[in-house]
């Protein structure tokens, strides 16, 4: 009898650190890190779904290598693992699939970190920590920006002078581990159709598809633009910025800090929360505003995105927001009507699956995405290639 080989696989943010181990599809052990760098605490499942002990978290990690470097044991103690795969959000202009880590790439993607100040060092540090521990293990790095590489060219240019595009500022996209994972979970009748998914979380962007692949998307050359976000902007006029350092003296650095850390729903409800769960429960009226801001932002997008595809059939709402927060679904698919949406309330206070009717014009799902899934199927196909 043969022993399916096990993959790992590492999802690192700033303050947390998602955990797995798949043998082929199955995902047998996961764990999820949580508060590092201030009260860390971890919890684990087995392949059923049943709590058990997660990995030991002494010393108490402050950063996700030192979490990483402490999952590593308990990620193997069923037995070795094949490979390890890893998120990484952003692989720029010259990566634009899954690929080995070799000190080379490391570099490549070091010079990356600016675009992506939030997430790439946290990426980057638990490869470097596993590396240290087992040179042997083959790591994979799997980037968000890959599933967007097969946009159009004008859906990928900026307005500037084409020297820069050539240089490397271009639309780039994120969210591809998580779109990628979707495009193979619509259901039969949307999967050669035109649909938009809206990633709706912390981090938000949506994304145009056409038969399973990004034809547009509202993120950018970073991860800041498009939909605002827990703490960031999102799209903003770039005169703001002008303002901010001409006008008010900012530095770069401070105008980094606004746009990322102190802006999104965080911003807008006036520093209320940037957790779209405490603005719904909230009765202040900047909370309202910040949920009624981010609604409208999303159909706004959904809209504009379906001119790129012309026309739409489909509509998916994923991640922590839009897998949870049935007020926000209905209010986005509200300002859509005129699309001949019609919402099965029910369904939606339910999550679905589907969330609209039958004789809706544009159909609308609730699908949960798996990004830890995805990296462990690219993970497998280059580990066994």
């Amino acid at each position: 009898m043969t022993t399916t080989p096990l993959i790992g696989v590492i999802n690192a943010g700033s303050s947390s650190v998602k955990a797995a181990v798949f043998a082929g599809e199955d995902r047998v052990l996961s764990c999820v890190v949580e508060g590092i760098g201030q009260r860390p605490a971890a919890r684990a499942k087995d392949s059923g779904g049943n709590a058990i002990p997660p990995a030991a978290l002494d010393p108490a990690p402050a950063t996700p290598g030192e979490a990483a470097a402490l999952l590593l044991p308990w990620l193997r103690a069923l037995r070795p693992l094949q490979a390890i795969g890893h998120r990484v959000v952003h692989g720029g202009a010259h990566h634009a699939r899954p690929e080995r880590v070799t000190p080379a790439l490391l570099a490549e993607l070091a010079a990356l970190v600016p675009l992506a100040p939030l997430h790439e060092p946290h990426n980057l540090a638990p490869i470097h920590a596993i590396a240290a521990l087992d040179p042997a293990l083959p790591q994979i790095a799997c980037f968000d920006t890959a599933f967007h590489r097969s946009m159009p060219p004008v859906n990928q240019a900026f307005a500037i002078p084409a020297a820069m595009e050539a240089d490397g500022i271009r639309r780039y996209g994120f969210h591809g581990l998580s779109y990628e994972y979707i495009a193979s979970a619509l259901p039969a009748g949307l999967r050669e159709g035109r649909v938009v998914v809206a990633h709706l979380g912390n981090g938000a962007s949506a994304c145009a598809m056409q038969g399973g692949v990004s034809v547009a998307t509202t993120m950018g050359f970073t991860a800041l633009d498009g939909l605002p976000m827990g703490t960031r902007s999102g799209a903003i006029d770039p005169g703001v910025v002008l303002h901010l350092i001409q006008a008010r003296g900012m530095s770069a650095d401070q105008v980094q800090d606004l746009l990322y850390k102190r802006s999104g729903l965080l911003g807008l409800s006036g520093g209320i929360s940037s957790d779209m769960r405490d603005l719904l429960a909230s009765g202040e009226p900047r909370a309202g505003f910040a949920v009624d801001f981010f609604c409208l932002a999303v159909a706004r997008a959904i809209a504009s995105l379906a001119v790129t595809l012309g026309g739409l059939d489909g509509i998916v709402f994923t991640a922590g927001i839009g897998e949870h927060a049935a007020p926000v679904r209905a209010r986005v698919l509200g300002h859509l009507a005129w699309l001949g949406i019609a919402l099965d309330a029910a369904a939606n206070d339910a999550h679905g699956p589907r969330i609209s009717r039958a004789d809706s014009a544009v159909q609308a799902w609730v699908l949960p995405t798996d990004e830890e899934r995805m990296i462990a199927r690219h993970t497998a196909a280059l580990a066994f290639s």
